[in-house]
């Protein structure tokens, strides 16, 4: 698949290896910022797409800042709708003791592109019966 992107930096966001599922998203900075411990900033990436109905992008923390730094996304996992046309901007956050710097082109996230169904909702007051039931959180014992 083919999708449109404007890049005000003219780096892209790219697959790192040939089986990895997100693709690299970098920050695009005029200059450094830094996050203090407990802060979140919402950083630039210069990117903005154009999705076909039906996807969405996906944008998810980077494993390695996670570990390392404690740096992770303020919602965790964030969507990009196809009729969205402006900046992607990636809310991060700092859950690590020490401040941690971003510089221009630093790696900062993961952006994986998925299909969706829309859905329509049919409303009624029996659901069909499964093993599971209506068991919740810890149900199996664990």
């Amino acid at each position: 698949m083919i999708v449109k992107i404007k890049s005000e930096s003219g780096i892209l966001p790219a697959y790192e290896t040939d089986g990895s599922a997100g693709m690299d998203v970098r920050a695009c900075l005029k200059e450094p910022v830094c996050i203090m411990p407990g802060d979140r900033y919402l950083v630039p990436t210069g990117i903005a797409i154009e999705l076909p109905q039906g996807y969405e992008a996906q944008i998810r923390a980077r494993s390695g800042l996670a570990v390392k730094y404690g740096i992770g996304l303020v919602n965790g996992v964030g969507t990009i709708d196809s009729d969205y046309r402006g900046e992607i901007k990636i809310p991060m956050i700092n859950w690590g003791p020490e401040p941690f710097e971003i510089k221009n082109g630093d790696r900062i996230a993961q952006m994986v592109i998925a299909k969706y169904e829309k859905i329509k909702w049919e409303d009624t007051s029996e659901l069909g019966e499964t093993t599971r039931g209506d068991g919740g959180f810890g149900h199996t014992g664990v």
